[in-house]
């Protein structure tokens, strides 16, 4: 069955089987990955508890898609810096980012499609195309996350600062959290060095 919104729901038991409750069937991973492909919502839960364990589920296909030989997309340069940013104060960022990210990556894919398309049987300018796609893409990503960070900006000095945000404008706001500025830019220079090594990588 689906929920009112229309989100299958998938049950997981103990011997590690997956049943459709939409279909009343048992799926596998492959199932439920092609179910990702075809834009279908669904969730699993634990059939015992009713735990939602969606978020496990798909790193799970993501980890068996990785495993199959030519069809990694993760590169170990963006697995090893992934996993750097757990437990760093930057971690909270992240999620959104990267949500954000694919989404911009999304909306231009049929383009990209198109290009390469056309340049299809040259080499060369499939990969002028490609690097293009990718400079592209990173500096979009700088923009996303340069705008994400700003938003936090007035709360960088403590409560004083976001007090001065809503209205006080007489206070000296830059030179209060001046240094906690200089940090943050310091922090969107790494990432941006990180996106070029990742991009060129």
């Amino acid at each position: 069955m689906a929920d009112k919104g229309g989100t299958i729901v998938i049950k997981k038991y103990a011997n590690r089987r997956l049943y459709n409750t939409g279909t009343s069937t048992y799926v596998t991973l492959e199932d439920l990955s092609n179910m990702v492909k075809r834009d279908e919502d669904f969730v699993v839960q634990d059939a015992k508890s009713g735990a939602d364990i969606t978020h496990s589920v798909l790193t799970q296909i993501i980890f068996e898609l990785e495993n199959q030989t030519g069809n990694a997309m993760l590169p170990i340069p963006f697995l090893r810096q992934l996993i750097a940013y757990y437990g760093d104060q930057m971690q909270m960022f992240v999620p959104s980012y990267l949500e954000q990210s694919m989404k911009a990556f999304q909306s231009r894919q049929e383009q990209l499609r198109e290009e390469f398309t056309s340049a299809m049987g040259d080499p060369v300018q499939m990969m002028s195309v490609g690097q293009k796609a990718m400079e592209e893409q990173a500096r979009r990503n700088m923009e996303m996350f340069t705008k994400a960070m700003a938003m936090f900006n007035p709360f960088a000095a403590g409560p004083a600062a976001g007090a001065d945000a809503i209205g006080d404008k007489d206070d000296d706001r830059e030179t209060r959290s001046g240094n906690d500025l200089n940090e943050m830019k310091r922090q969107i220079a790494a990432m941006q060095e990180k996106l070029d090594k990742l991009g060129s990588s």
